[in-house]
């Protein structure tokens, strides 16, 4: 059960509505860049090995950021659909409460500080080459 207040509520909608047209002017942005860089632009008309691979890596790059935006959209729209339900502010791992300051910080934030620490303890870590 949800211990969000109807104030709070409301202000977590203001703020998923700015963060929702922030990210979609950055991902409209972004896709009119990566629309408008055509291979052959970044790499040269007359290009070489290392051309080449810095403009695979530019349209990697973009490709990376058109694809960040779009989770983020995914995310903040669950978040919605959370609020709504009034499960908003309650840990998918613990059951705990989230945190109205959390949620307005981190819109789509799933799990309590104390869960989302040991999340990121065990499964946000790359693996790290050894000799």
């Amino acid at each position: 059960m949800t211990t969000i207040k109807k104030n709070e509520a409301v202000a977590l909608r203001e703020a998923f509505d700015v963060l929702d047209r922030k990210l979609r002017d950055e991902l409209r942005d972004e896709l009119a860049r990566s629309g408008s860089t055509r291979f052959e632009e970044l790499a040269g008309t007359v290009h070489d090995e290392g051309d080449e691979a810095v403009a695979i890596e530019m349209m990697d790059l973009e490709n990376e950021l058109i694809s960040r935006h779009v989770l983020q959209l995914r995310a903040l729209e669950d978040a919605r659909r959370r609020l709504d339900d009034g499960t908003i502010d309650e840990c998918a791992e613990c059951g705990g409460e989230i945190g109205y300051k959390r949620l307005l910080a981190y819109p789509s934030a799933l799990r309590c500080v104390i869960c989302q620490e040991a999340f990121d303890r065990t499964h946000m870590h790359a693996a790290r080459p050894r000799l």
